[in-house]
Parts: C-alpha cells; sequence; structure tokens
C-alpha cells in the first residue's frame, strides 16, 4: 500500500523507476487508471511490482495466494510471472475495485489464470483448507486489513508449501511501527506481528523497505 519506497527521495525515486524497472504497458495503463482514485496509493509500488516478478520468476512459481487485491496491479503482476498453466487465487471483499482491474488482465492474456473470490479472506483461506490445499500453494501475498493480517499469516503457513513464500505489505506502515504514541488498531497489530514472526522459527525472514515496508517470510 504504498506507490513510492519508503522514505525514497522523490528524484531519487524517479531515477530508480527510470533506470531500474520496466513495466510493460499493460501495468501502467493499470497505474494510471487507478491514480485517478482518491485511495490509489493503497497500489503497490512499481519497483516493488517489478521485485515480485522476478521473485515469483526465481521460485519458478505456479500456484499463488493473494489477500488484497484493490484494483488488481500486484495481481496482474503474480499472473503475468505465472507460467500458462499457473493459478493465483485472489481474496477480495470489493466488486467496485477489482473490477477497475479486470479488462487490464485481459488486455494482458492472463485473466484465466486469475481466480478471484469475493468474500471475507477468512472464509476463502477456510475453504481452501477444507477443499484439501494445504502446502499446495508456492507464494502468499497479504496487503489487506491490518487487523487480521495474524489470521491471513497462520492460514498462509499452512496452505503454503515447505519453502514457500508468504509476502506481508505495509510491515514498516510509515514509520507509525516505531511510534510509542501510535497506538491505533492497524498499528498495535502490524507491531505485534512483526515482533512474532521475528521470533516465529517456522520461516525465515527478511524484512525490506520497498514500498511501505515487505516482509519475506520462508516457510521451513
Amino acid at each position: 500500500m504504498s506507490r513510492v519506497s519508503f522514505a525514497l527521495p522523490e528524484a531519487l525515486h524517479a531515477y530508480l523507476l527510470s533506470v531500474g524497472t520496466r513495466p510493460d504497458a499493460v501495468r501502467l495503463g493499470l497505474r494510471e487508471a487507478t491514480n485517478a482514485l482518491p485511495n490509489s496509493g493503497m497500489q503497490i509500488s512499481t519497483e516493488q511490482g517489478e521485485f515480485m516478478d522476478m521473485l515469483l520468476k526465481l521460485m519458478g512459481a505456479t500456484k499463488c495466494l493473494e489477500v488484497g487485491t484493490f484494483t488488481g496491479y500486484s495481481a496482474l503482476v503474480t499472473a503475468q510471472a505465472l507460467p500458462e498453466n499457473g493459478k493465483l487465487v485472489c481474496c477480495d471483499v470489493s466488486d467496485e475495485y477489482t473490477a477497475i482491474g479486470k479488462p487490464f488482465w485481459a488486455e494482458a492474456g492472463i485473466a484465466h489464470k486469475i481466480d478471484l473470490r469475493i468474500a471475507p479472506a477468512t472464509d476463502t483461506l477456510d475453504a481452501l483448507l477444507a477443499d484439501g490445499q494445504a502446502g499446495t500453494f508456492d507464494f502468499m501475498f497479504i496487503d489487506a486489513d491490518k487487523h487480521n493480517y495474524d489470521s491471513y499469516y497462520e492460514r498462509g503457513l499452512q496452505l503454503l508449501r515447505h519453502g514457500g513464500l508468504i509476502g506481508i505489505d505495509n510491515t514498516l506502515w510509515s514509520g507509525r511501527v516505531i511510534d510509542d504514541e501510535a497506538q491505533d488498531a492497524d498499528t498495535v497489530a502490524l507491531r505485534a506481528l512483526n515482533a512474532k514472526i521475528h521470533a516465529d522459527v517456522r520461516v525465515q525472514v527478511s524484512m525490506l523497505p520497498i514500498g511501505d515496508g515487505l516482509t519475506l517470510c520462508r516457510k521451513v
């Protein structure tokens, strides 16, 4: 949920985009459509998308899961990184916002890879578990309501294969995670999850200052 990497000066960020990323025309089109919204900052940054694209290809990912789709930029990036027979299950509660991304998914030729489920994400994740899909996903991206991050993380660990990866967005939260005066529910939840993951022997962890903070958790 950040269009610019955390604390990166504007001029340096512009340079990074100009020489360090190659978003295609469809990605740029979806970004432009999303930028017209008042809450456009909820989409991931261009550089985060390009990083995730490369990461998924390096992993050889074929089956992915996303919690929080918004207008569909991260879903577009993820689905483009998957092979032709790859699958991405997207969990969201908004028909309105996800509808913005659908034409771009179609334009990119990857709509058939995306299984969009409009329902509370915990319901969708529980349904996947009940369907016997535990241990079958390569990658999960969490970028939704912060107070439920821990619930998504726990279900994700069950759905992920050993060696699979969870990417958790907004873990630096514009610096509020280290502000003792910030005691709102979202900040408290992120702070607690960051501490939990640091001590969690079930995963290998790496927190990166990309976007608004991206934590990678590899299931061991």
